[in-house]
């Protein structure tokens, strides 16, 4: 099922499979956009709830004129709808039909997001991918409560559809938990309606690695062949290859960044703490086989140098390897892709974990 595709956006060209490097607050943290290309990456995202709330979308348009502007980069920015930070602040936030109430992580302060402020924001962003604002419930999950769930995030996603006032590229989100049945139910729903692209949201959430899987597999076949297909929020290098030869196109994960923050080293022989002591003398680049600033400059020793001491350097040098293995994967899967050899990707899950 594995596929290799094109996705042409205002801001350049994409390459699927793709995966993208998260930008939460208008920064993917302690990599600068050069060193970004550097690694390859296509295209970042950025995350509506916290630019909503700090500096401000329309901040970002009054004074940037973009998010790109701000931040410095030229190439496309995917921004989530807001709809999982809102869902995953529970004793904060009031779910109605019209949208969500929340109080701020940061101060406290009373918000209000509907899908039609949700679009708002991320057309300000000038985003060149939108997604639709959905519910998403924390697994484990009531099959009633669930139920109730997806019917009113297709509601919102015909609303975020009628608040579109732009030609920028909108996606559906497709939820229902690990219910196979509700997952069908609402693919259907979410399918029928004219969204430019579909992805499976909710998961990675508290259900089980081979629930998710088991979702996946089924699911990702049926999505409409000639769209982006995208797993949010997913997830570990293994679950990133299964994905990808289940059909699924684009993928994002806070998990090469925030484990370079803690001193894991994602590698061909496997993951790497390098705050261990081990580690003190290993004059070893972290990867022999990568090609990024931090393999082909510095050694195993130093690394753990700069995590013991605490330096800032520690999470720059980590996460521009973590990433540039991130990046690898797609880029290797896709390659075999085009030479007929997808089924050779399972090989690589093994060395992935």
């Amino acid at each position: 099922m594995a596929r290799a595709g094109v996705i042409e956006t205002p801001h350049g060209t994409v390459y699927t499979p793709v995966f993208m490097p998260i930008g939460t607050k208008g920064a993917v943290k302690g990599v600068l956009p050069e060193q970004l290309h550097a690694i390859g990456a296509q295209i970042i995202l950025g995350n509506t709830y916290h630019l909503f709330l700090r500096p401000g979308h329309t901040l970002v348009r009054d004074i940037f004129g973009s998010l790109h502007a701000m931040m410095g980069w030229n190439k496309p920015i995917l921004t989530d709808s807001g709809g999982f930070q809102i869902f995953s602040l529970a004793p904060l936030r009031k779910i109605t039909e019209e949208g969500v109430t929340f109080r701020s992580h940061l101060d406290g302060s009373q918000h209000f997001l509907s899908p039609e402020r949700s679009i708002e924001i991320q057309e300000a962003l000038q985003a060149d991918i939108m997604m639709a604002f959905d519910e998403c419930p924390a697994l484990p999950c009531d099959g009633t409560v669930l139920a109730k769930s997806i019917d009113r995030t297709t509601r919102w996603a015909k609303r975020c559809l009628a608040a579109r006032r732009t030609d920028t590229a909108l996606f559906g989100i497709v939820q229902g938990g690990v219910s196979e049945t509700l997952r069908k139910k609402h693919l259907a729903d979410i399918t029928a309606l004219p969204f430019d692209g579909y992805a499976l949201g909710g998961l990675s959430v508290g259900e089980t690695r081979e629930e998710m899987y088991s979702i996946v597999q089924a699911i990702a076949p049926l999505m409409p062949p000639n769209k982006p297909r995208y797993l949010m929020g997913v997830g570990m290098p293994r679950d990133i290859v299964i994905a990808i030869l289940s059909g699924i196109d684009m993928f994002d994960c806070v998990i090469p960044t925030r484990n370079a923050r803690n001193g894991q080293l994602f590698t061909r022989e496997g993951r790497l703490n390098i705050k261990n002591q081990r580690f003190a003398r290993d004059t070893r680049p972290p990867d022999e086989r990568c090609s990024c600033m931090t393999c082909r400059s510095f050694s195993r020793a130093y690394l753990h140098h700069l995590y013991r001491s605490g330096d800032i350097l520690s999470s720059v040098l980590n996460s521009i390897h973590n990433l540039q293995f991130y990046l690898d994967i797609v880029e290797e899967t896709r390659r075999l892709i085009l030479e007929k050899k997808g089924t050779e990707a399972l090989r690589l899950v093994a060395s992935y974990e």
